[in-house]
C-alpha cells in the first residue's frame, strides 16, 4: 500500500478508535503501526514490510496463520446455524461436540466445560463458580481466591482483580474485596542471593502463610499460571509446584491453574498442567484454542466439581455468546488439526528443543542477563551489569529494543526490560534461525545505544 494509504488508516484510528493498552496522547503523536495480512509465521503492514511475529498475534496464533481449514469451518457453519444460544435448556451440535473434544486432551477427571468469549471472560467465571461451589458445600464465607503478584488474568474486572499487576490495579480502584496476593516465583528478578531452588520453596510457602493468614475456612481457591506469560515469561524453579502441590493436599480448597497462554501445546505439552505433572479443579482456557481466528474461551471443570454443582441448582451466569456456534466449529477444527498432524508432539520432539536451544546463546550477549525458556516460550533479561543483574537507570529500555525489533522485520514483546516471545506452534528451524538472527541484530542495536 501507498504511504498516502497508511496516512488514512491512521488518521481514521487517531479520529476513531481507543485500542486496547494504549497511552493514547503518544500513539495519536507517532501513529498506529497498520498490519494488513499474514501467512505461516508472518505479517505484513500496510507499507508492505515483512515482519516475523515472534508473539503468535497475543499467544494465540499456535498453528498460523491462512489455515484455509478454520476459515472453511467457520463458512460451513454460518451457512448452517450462525448464531443460536446456549440459554433456557438448549445447545447445539458445535458446542457438544468440542467440550468432548476438549475433555479428550484435558488433563484426567476433566470432562466438563463452560465455554466463555475470551478468556478474562472465564475467569470472571472462576470467581463466581469457585464462590457458588463453596455455598452448595454449606461453607458460604469460603469466597476469597488467592492469586500472584504480577499474575495476568485478564482485564475486566474480576480478572485484573485476580490478577497482581499493580498498575491495572491503580485503575478502577482494585482489586475487588476478596482477592489476596502472594509473591510469583521469579527467581532471576525477586531471588536474590538465594539458590534457585531455595528460593522456589521459599516463595511457594507463601501460600500456606497466606491461607493460614486468611483463615482455611474463608479461602476459596488458589489462581495462578503455570508459567507467567505476560508478567514476562516467569518459569518457575522446579521446587516450586512441587511444594505448592503439597501445599493443596493439606487444605480444602480448589486449585485454578489459567491455561490461556500455556494451554493447547505452548509448553511441549497439551497443557502447562500436563508439564509440570498439576491436576487442576478448574483450568481457564482460550488464545490458543481456536488459534485466535475467532473469540472464544472457557473454564475445564474437574469432576468432582461438576458433582457438586449438579446438586446446586441454577447457576446464573452465562453470556450471549458462550459456545457460540461459529467459534465452536472454528476450535474443532484447530484442535483436529493439533491433533491430526501432531504440532505437539513435533514441538515437544524437536523444534521447542531446537528453540531453547538457539535461544540459549542470546546469553551471551552483553545486554542479557538471563535467557530462560520452556517449550516455545522464551525471555530475556535485559541488564546494565551482567554479574549483578543491575537495571538500567533510565526506563524503557525493553521499549526501545521492541522499536528496533520492528524496524528489523521482527515482533518480540518487551515486559519492562524483558524481551519476551511465544512464536507460532509451527515455526520450523530455518524461521528459527531467522528469528535468532534478528533478535541478535536487535540487541546489537539497543546495545550500541544504552551502554555505548
Amino acid at each position: 500500500m501507498s504511504d498516502s494509504q497508511t496516512l488514512h488508516w491512521q488518521d481514521l484510528s487517531r479520529n476513531h478508535h481507543l485500542p486496547p493498552f494504549t497511552d493514547y496522547k503518544a500513539l495519536n503523536a507517532k501513529g498506529t503501526r497498520v498490519i494488513t495480512k499474514a501467512s505461516g509465521v508472518y505479517l505484513w503492514d500496510s507499507e508492505g514490510h515483512k515482519i516475523l511475529d515472534a508473539m503468535a498475534g497475543l499467544w494465540c496464533v499456535n498453528i498460523g496463520y491462512g489455515r484455509e481449514e478454520l476459515v472453511e469451518a467457520a463458512t460451513r457453519q454460518m451457512r448452517e446455524l450462525p448464531y443460536y444460544n446456549l440459554f433456557f435448556e438448549t445447545s447445539h451440535p458445535p458446542a457438544i461436540a468440542l467440550a468432548k473434544a476438549i475433555a479428550d486432551v484435558a488433563p484426567a477427571g476433566m470432562n466438563h466445560v463452560f465455554f466463555t468469549g475470551s478468556g478474562s471472560e472465564a475467569n470472571d467465571t472462576v470467581l463466581r463458580m469457585v464462590r457458588h461451589y463453596w455455598a452448595i458445600k454449606g461453607k458460604p464465607a469460603k469466597k476469597v481466591v488467592i492469586g500472584r503478584w504480577n499474575g495476568y488474568h485478564g482485564s475486566t474486572v474480576a480478572g485484573a482483580s485476580l490478577g497482581g499487576m499493580k498498575a491495572m490495579h491503580g485503575q478502577g480502584d482494585g482489586p475487588i474485596p476478596g482477592i489476596e496476593h502472594i509473591d510469583q516465583p521469579y527467581w532471576y528478578g525477586e531471588g536474590g542471593e538465594l539458590d534457585p531452588e531455595e528460593f522456589g520453596v521459599r516463595v511457594a510457602q507463601q501460600l500456606e502463610q497466606k491461607i493460614l493468614e486468611v483463615g482455611e475456612d474463608r479461602v476459596a481457591a488458589f489462581i495462578a499460571e503455570p508459567i507467567q506469560g505476560a508478567g514476562g515469561v516467569i518459569i518457575p524453579p522446579t521446587s516450586y509446584w512441587p511444594r505448592i502441590r503439597e501445599i493443596l493436599a493439606r487444605y480444602e480448597i480448589l486449585f485454578v491453574a489459567d491455561e490461556v497462554i500455556c494451554g493447547f501445546g505452548r509448553t511441549g505439552e497439551w497443557f502447562g498442567s500436563d508439564y509440570y505433572g498439576n491436576a487442576p479443579d478448574l483450568m481457564p482456557i482460550a488464545k490458543g484454542m481456536t488459534s485466535g481466528y475467532i473469540p472464544m474461551g472457557g473454564v475445564v471443570v474437574r469432576d468432582e466439581v461438576v458433582q457438586t454443582l449438579n446438586e446446586g441448582g441454577e447457576f446464573y451466569h452465562g453470556f450471549t455468546y458462550s459456545g457460540h456456534p461459529v467459534a465452536a466449529a472454528v476450535a474443532l477444527e484447530n484442535i483436529r488439526i493439533l491433533r491430526e498432524e501432531k504440532i505437539v508432539e513435533r514441538i515437544k520432539a524437536e523444534t521447542a528443543p531446537y528453540l531453547q536451544s538457539r535461544w540459549q546463546e542470546l546469553a551471551e550477549h552483553p545486554l542479557v542477563g538471563e535467557a530462560r525458556g520452556v517449550g516455545m516460550l522464551g525471555a530475556l533479561e535485559l541488564v546494565k551489569n551482567k554479574k549483578t543483574r543491575e537495571r538500567f537507570d533510565k526506563s524503557g529500555v525493553g521499549m526501545l529494543c521492541r522499536q528496533h525489533c520492528f524496524q528489523n522485520g521482527l515482533v518480540m514483546r518487551a515486559v519492562g526490560d524483558t524481551m519476551i516471545i511465544s512464536p507460532p506452534l509451527v515455526i520450523n528451524k530455518e524461521e528459527i534461525d531467522e528469528l535468532i538472527v534478528k533478535a541478535r541484530r536487535c540487541l546489537d542495536a539497543t546495545a550500541a545505544e544504552v551502554l555505548g
